[in-house]
């Protein structure tokens, strides 16, 4: 499971450690790269994101990808290449708890989506708090994620009307936070961390599905399918 973020707090209580860490900088001809140590988490959302996981799927792996700087933010070309990094590393899962409205960004991270779909892993990403055109939560090679009121973590709900697909918890929760606090927060960052970490049990159980059959065994188990029934 590599959480793509601002970093992650490996000490604190609710994340219980992590098992790689890296980070994308930009070499003096500003070429972004990997390098594979922590800087810690420069904004809290990682070790929040990364906490929900933790405490849905507790045995996972978790790595720790830092593409954001502080307050949350970041250049578009760290995003994708700590994406490309976590697909080409291996990872099954990559949650994406972030996007970019960007323009120029969407050809880079529609092929990169792409190619994580074909290369086995799956990207859960938020869909934008606002009504406006980010990426790559609008492509249908990733898990879309909204979030819904409820207080269920493992309750999620698939949406005929895309291009949402999943709406999970994501309202009144309580996450890990800087200095090893907690704070409750809002927001469809953390309902996807929820599908992540759901995502995480299925192939746990199932490592074979591929993302094509893990979006259909979400779908045939959200809460409000007839299949769930």
């Amino acid at each position: 499971m590599a959480v793509v973020d601002s970093g992650i707090d490996a000490e604190h209580e609710l994340v219980g450690g992590v098992q790689r860490a890296a980070h994308v900088r930009f070499d003096e001809e500003r070429v972004p790269e990997v390098a594979e140590e922590s800087v810690g988490d420069r904004a809290g959302h990682g070790t929040a994101c990364a906490g929900i996981i933790r405490s849905i799927a507790p045995q996972c792996d978790l790595w720790d990808v830092c593409v954001l700087g502080a307050e949350a933010r970041g250049n578009y070309t760290a995003l994708v290449e700590g994406v490309r990094w976590a697909v080409l590393q291996g990872a099954r899962v990559i949650n994406l708890s972030l996007s970019s409205s960007k323009a120029a960004a969407a050809e880079l991270l529609h092929f990169v989506s792409d190619d994580a779909y074909f290369r086995g892993a799956v990207i859960v990403a938020s869909a934008h708090n606002l009504e406006i055109r980010s990426y790559p939560w609008q492509f249908s090679s990733v898990v879309s994620v909204a979030s819904h009121e409820g207080d269920d973590p493992l309750e999620f709900m698939y949406n005929p009307d895309p291009p949402v697909e999943l709406f999970a918890r994501g309202t009144n929760v309580e996450v890990a936070w800087m200095g090893g606090g907690k704070i409750v927060a809002a927001g469809n960052s953390f309902a996807t961390a929820h599908v992540s970490g759901v995502c995480a049990l299925i192939l746990s159980k199932h490592p074979e599905l591929t993302p094509f059959q893990l979006k259909s065994v979400l779908y045939a188990t959200a809460s409000n399918t007839g299949a769930a029934a």
